[in-house]
């Protein structure tokens, strides 16, 4: 028997395919082994070496792994092909007493027969860089994490955790907040002009642009108006006309990043959920009347290369498919961006025949919209450049200058299956040549006002932290969660910081300074590249690392967070007493601790009673809108005499509304279940009929 070691267990199926029968498949869910999530578990005092244990939830596969290892006659381990996997491949080898020089370690970026079969003929030893390069993130990540988040717990609330990538991270967010709370608009105007050439159609729009040939800026409406009338019954020239063909290049073939940030813009996907959609994909998903197919090349990677291999069949899917104009004279290769591993091959499909439409009606919705969307990403990356009969047209009025521009589709390329944004500029313009004159038909002037810097979004955080080279592919959606889960909530799509994360981060700003910032996060990540190609001991950068840590660590355990000064006097030794948060909430506290032991619970503000117009049907006394555990309710005026109470219904629903049940002809009732109300017959079980209330927008539920 040969044993055939994989992390995923949803591979299993898939790759039991591709081997013979006297293989075993054998999954280990992740690590088996781990630093102690009790302690520290690095040892300080000696050179930083980490104390690895059995993960506990882990001891029943492990034992299993040890039986099967001792009866198999060959081992393979075949974990994720990025450093995590070769870690994971370290301690599976140090568990079986596998000498990780010994040529055992197979990996391969797609689970389909070719390239399993081509990973078994080429077995390798472990890589010790690639593990060094992991150890030393999780060594110097234990380090910040655990020395730092007590500190934060103890000096601003309990369950509160820091971190090299995750604090950085939120620096940025809670940076862009404080630039949008402290930005002041400015007012301008735009000016676009309706013009037409003798009565020809279409009419079209031109933008002011200039005044006496420099650019023009409108401050306010007197401006505005100033403009309105120098330019009222002049005539309208076309001073010069620009033809010519514009060329679209296609974008590189998915990375990690750009696939969560286009599953965000164009399916509406979270992190989250694109990460595990991703996933499936890769591992391999359930096809109706084939059984568990893979569908994708691994999906943590930083490096938009391909294969030869993909990029020969590629060309001949697109030639066969499109015909020779939509395929490149040479191949195009993209340029991966300068902190990239390059690892692995970019995110593309295993096999272009298996097109999104074929699998449309076998595979879950979401499992095929994200396969399209990387298919097609795929696809036009390896295809031609879109063209456009490209215009851009000068147009002047007394001093001041117009311009309107605009393209047409001249040969689609890429684009026939990939579109970057939803809508091409197409400006529909009539024959125009210099010297031709236009008669407006209108004047629209246009109030704004400059905006601040958007919020982040999940996809727009990722990006940055891409750019700034924060974090790396595999970390990017666990950081995110994180940081949504303590520190951050959303608004729409927006990523929005709490008080809690200012808090924390004006102390780390104050106290961790040198270690939680943009450019040494970025700084660390580069440096572990460099360990991974050998190039650096990892033991000297810890060590250099925490020399300078150490006296951050003892200044920010001697200081103390400011509180806020509330006006409640207390009662014990009359100073004002402060707000601070413990286990169980905020309460009030005096200043003078330990000398003065004072507490005392925050009072919550009553809510606010309503009384309505509503009767009630049992005293006839007016009904009370009142907030309780579980929302709006209408109680009796009259309680606890009379104990009535009614729930507050949504806008929509109309309690007087009669509803006929088509079916059986009787008057239904109305329910609230588990995802909004609806109308029930009366006959149920014998009639089983149900009609849904379809929300308003805005409405209240």
């Amino acid at each position: 028997m040969k044993l055939f070691i994989i992390e995923g267990k949803g591979k299993i199926e898939s790759i039991k395919k591709y081997l013979g029968g006297d293989y075993q498949v054998f999954a280990t869910a992740g690590h088996v082994r781990d630093l102690p999530t009790k302690n520290l578990g690095v040892q300080i005092t000696n050179n930083f070496e980490p104390v690895y244990e059995i993960m506990p939830d882990k001891k029943n596969i492990v034992n299993d792994l040890v039986k099967l290892a001792k009866k198999a006659e060959t081992i393979y381990i075949a974990t994720d092909p990025d450093r995590e996997g070769e870690a994971i491949a370290y301690h599976i080898s140090y568990i079986l007493n596998i000498n990780p020089n010994e040529k055992v370690r197979v990996a391969f970026n797609s689970i389909d027969k070719e390239t399993i079969n081509k990973a078994l003929q080429e077995p390798r030893n472990i890589d010790l860089d690639l593990v060094n390069a992991q150890q030393a993130r999780r060594v110097l990540d234990r380090l910040v994490g655990y020395k730092i988040s007590p500190i934060i717990c103890k000096k601003i609330k309990p369950n509160l955790s820091a971190g090299r990538v995750q604090s950085a991270a939120l620096k940025m967010i809670v940076e862009r907040e404080k630039e949008i709370q402290n930005f002041k608009p400015e007012e301008y105007w735009n000016l676009n002009v309706e013009l037409e050439k003798n009565g020809a159609k279409p009419n079209f729009k031109a933008l002011l642009n200039t005044k006496n040939n420099e650019k023009i800026k409108i401050n306010n409406n007197d401006e505005m108006q100033e403009v309105l009338k120098e330019l009222d019954n002049k005539d309208f020239v076309v001073t010069n006309v620009k033809k010519s063909v514009t060329k679209s290049k296609p974008k590189p073939p998915f990375t990690t990043s750009t696939m969560q940030q286009d599953a965000a813009n164009k399916l509406n996907f979270t992190l989250k959920k694109t990460t595990q959609v991703a996933q499936n994909l890769y591992e391999g998903i359930e096809v109706k009347g084939e059984g568990k197919v893979a569908l994708v090349t691994y999906i943590r990677t930083d490096s938009t290369r391909v294969s030869e291999g993909a990029m020969i069949k590629a060309k001949e899917y697109i030639v066969k498919n499109f015909g020779e104009d939509y395929a490149p004279k040479k191949f195009n290769i993209y340029k991966s961006k300068d902190a990239a591993q390059d690892a692995h091959e970019a995110i593309r499909p295993i096999d272009l025949n298996r097109t999104p439409d074929s699998l449309k009606d076998k595979i879950d919705n979401d499992l095929y919209k994200l396969y399209k969307l990387i298919y097609n990403r795929f696809l036009a990356s390896q295809m031609t450049e879109a063209q456009y009969n490209s215009v851009s047209v000068d147009i002047s009025c007394d001093n001041y200058g117009f311009k309107v521009s605009g393209k047409t589709p001249k040969f689609l390329g890429y684009t026939t299956v990939y579109v970057d944004t939803t809508k091409e500029n197409e400006v529909k313009l009539p024959v125009l040549e210099n010297g031709d004159k236009l008669k407006s038909t209108n004047f629209l002037p246009e109030q704004k006002f400059t905006k601040p810097e958007p919020r982040y979004t999940e996809a727009t955080i990722v990006d940055a932290m891409e750019a700034k080279g924060i974090g790396r592919p595999a970390t990017y959606a666990a950081t995110i969660n994180v940081l949504l889960s303590r520190y951050c909530t959303k608004d729409g799509k927006s990523i929005v910081p709490t008080e809690t994360a200012f808090q924390v981060m004006e102390f780390l700003d104050k106290n961790f300074a040198k270690t939680i910032n943009i450019n040494f996060t970025a700084q660390m990540e580069t440096a572990l590249d460099e360990i991974a190609e050998g190039k650096r001991e990892w033991h000297a950068l810890i060590n250099g690392f925490y020399n300078k840590f150490i006296p951050q660590l003892k200044n920010a355990g001697a200081s103390v967070v400011e509180a806020k000064v509330t006006d409640v006097i207390c009662d014990k030794c009359g100073a004002n007493m402060v707000e601070r948060e413990g286990k169980f909430g905020k309460f009030l506290a005096c200043p003078n601790f330990p000398k003065c032991k004072n507490i005392k619970n925050i009072e919550k503000e009553k809510p606010v009673e309503v009384i309505t117009d509503i009767v009630c049907e049992k005293c006839g006394c007016k009904m009370i809108e009142k907030q309780g555990k579980f929302g709006k309710f209408l109680g009796c005026s009259n309680y606890p005499t009379c104990n009535n109470i009614q729930k507050v219904l949504p806008k929509n629903i109309d309690p007087n509304k009669v509803v006929v049940c088509d079916k059986c002809g009787a008057n239904m009732i109305l329910k609230q279940g588990k995802y909004g109300y609806f109308y029930a017959c009366p006959n149920y079980p014998t009639c089983q009929n149900i009609v849904k209330i379809t929300k308003e927008k805005n409405s209240e539920s």
